[in-house]
């Protein structure tokens, strides 16, 4: 399928407030999709919405050609949430082997996961006393266990220094290049130009939805967090 992720006329409220307004996009297969914006923006909602966590108001959220939340999806879609999904009591090793357990893999693809995140000589370590970005990257090996056509990550980078983004993010496309689709979101804008697209959320509306290169086109400009700036002006006005 072209499209991994199908969001139409998505409408989404929390108490008297509208949080999401008719929000309608595309997540291409074999991609990575940046999910930008500020805190408070609407991406999380967004997020919950596509794994099928968000009572919705109106709209449809397709994902592998099922309707978001349904059970077969539970295989095939993976999701790392800001907080920490690891058992704290439990080694880093212990963790993914539980995760692996789960999904019928075996003791080399958890230990093959763990290394892959960076984790490898810290796998001993029992995750309640590992540092905030550890613990993230500890989520994540988790979550690749299960080797998910659809990960969502949420503020993955988040607590980790440039030399460990770097290597997520060439993780990230690498994974993309294997098929495996990805929304990475984040406030953090130098982030956006190692996306292939990107969605950018202000105030529950989508500002835009195209790749780095055609945003910096139509505001004219190289700067991407000065191409977002006018973007949301433009919007505005």
């Amino acid at each position: 399928m072209d499209h991994a992720v199908e969001v139409r006329n998505l409408v989404v409220d929390r108490g008297k407030r509208t949080v999401l307004h008719d929000i309608t996009c595309d997540i291409p297969t074999g991609s990575v999709t940046g999910l930008l914006g500020p805190s408070g923006s609407g991406k999380t909602t967004l997020i919950r919405s596509i794994v099928g966590v968000q009572v919705i108001k109106s709209g449809t959220v397709t994902v592998l050609g099922s309707p978001a939340g349904e059970s077969a999806l539970r295989r095939t879609v993976g999701y790392v949430t800001q907080a920490p999904s690891v058992y704290s009591d439990l080694s880093v090793l212990e963790n993914a082997r539980y995760f692996a357990a789960l999904h019928h893999r075996t003791a080399a693809d958890a230990e093959r996961a763990i290394t892959d995140v960076g984790l490898g000589t810290a796998k001993n370590q029992l995750a309640g006393n590992l540092s905030g970005g550890q613990r993230s990257r500890a989520s994540l090996a988790c979550a690749l266990i299960g080797d998910p056509k659809l990960l969502v990550l949420d503020e993955p980078t988040v607590g980790q220094d440039p030399i460990l983004r770097a290597d997520l993010w060439a993780q990230f496309h690498a994974l993309a290049a294997a098929g495996t689709t990805l929304i990475v979101s984040s406030h953090v804008m130098d982030e956006a130009g190692r996306c292939d697209r990107l969605l950018l959320i202000r105030e529950g509306r989508l500002v835009a939805d195209d790749p780095p290169a055609a945003i910096r086109a139509a505001a004219g400009t190289d700067d991407l967090e000065q191409a977002f700036l006018t973007l949301i002006k433009e919007a505005s006005a």
